[in-house]
């Protein structure tokens, strides 16, 4: 925390929400893209100028600070996986709308419940496994039978919930060692170089016009700005009040894929999203509450102690 400054936890909400649209954004106009331009090179974009912002913005006062930091493969993992999760989305909405590829997605943190258990040691209670059966039962209703929804597009989704889950997990391990922001730069690094590696299977790249390089330009900034959002708001509030905020998304991406795309969810679809929101709101508030608990009985811990 920078001396003198102030936590505000309203600032924090209004940041993560403004992050939030940016993100949904970045989706949109991904989507957008994606029906003319092979994903990897918008992959491939995204993260690179992602990369360059970060080094024109912060490179002259950070300098090897970026860089540094004890726990380098695991770095290289985490941007991996989320390099990994941003190809499965694109490819997800260039086939599906964006509503329901985000809420299959959204299933990473019911998987991350899963898998805290064996994983982290962490101990999962009753309310947080009928968090996750809500939260598949969400899916079910969207991708339930008779549906118009292409099962290779969902598929996708799901992979990417996979490999979200596996980036959260790891971003648990290394925050409480790890600097944000040299984080952050690993992220951008990692997608940009390994995304390149596509470039020559896509050679010679498409031919674009201004307009198409003005948006995937806006990719990187999209994506660059939500993330640094991200973890401005995280400063100004604790994980445990903005969690729940950020299912603010899934109403982001449904107003998004209908205004911009045309795509309604239909009633079943829609109430599956406001099924997997609630199952995710359970949880993070859970989780809120599992640490309150902890942190009160370390703090009775202390006190018979003295």
């Amino acid at each position: 925390m920078t001396p003198g400054h102030e936590p505000s936890p309203l600032r924090g909400i209004l940041m993560l929400l403004l992050a939030l649209a940016f993100f949904v954004a970045l989706d949109s106009t991904a989507k957008h893209l994606a029906a003319t331009l092979p994903v990897p090179m918008l992959v491939w974009a995204r993260y690179t100028v992602h990369c360059l912002l970060m080094v024109i913005l912060l490179a002259p006062s950070m300098r090897g600070r970026l860089l540094h930091t004890r726990r380098r493969g695991l770095q290289v993992l985490r941007a991996a996986s989320l390099l990994l999760v941003t190809l499965l989305t694109m490819s997800a909405f260039r086939i599906m709308p964006i509503a329901e590829a985000t809420a299959i997605v959204f299933l990473a943190p019911l998987l991350v419940t899963i898998a805290s258990g064996p994983l982290l040691g962490e101990r999962v209670g009753p309310v947080r496994w009928l968090a996750v059966a809500i939260g598949f039962a969400g899916v079910l209703m969207i991708a339930r039978p008779g549906t118009d929804l292409p099962p290779g597009g969902m598929g996708l989704a799901a992979a990417a919930a996979v490999a979200f889950a596996g980036y959260q997990l790891l971003t648990r391990v290394l925050s409480p060692t790890e600097h944000p922001v040299t984080t952050l730069f690993y992220t951008a690094l990692v997608g940009s170089l390994l995304s390149a590696l596509a470039l020559p299977w896509l050679w010679p790249l498409p031919a674009i016009d201004g307009v198409q390089a003005l948006l995937i330009v806006s990719l990187g900034v999209y994506g660059g700005s939500g993330h640094f959002l991200l973890i401005r708001a995280f400063r100004e509030a604790p994980a445990s009040t903005l969690s729940p905020v950020m299912y603010a998304q899934l109403g982001f991406a449904t107003l998004a894929g209908g205004w911009i795309f045309g795509q309604w969810p239909d009633v079943a679809a829609l109430a599956g999203i406001a099924v997997i929101g609630v199952a995710g709101v359970m949880t993070a508030l859970q989780a809120r509450r599992d640490h309150g608990r902890a942190a009160s009985g370390i703090t009775e811990s202390a006190r018979m102690r003295t």
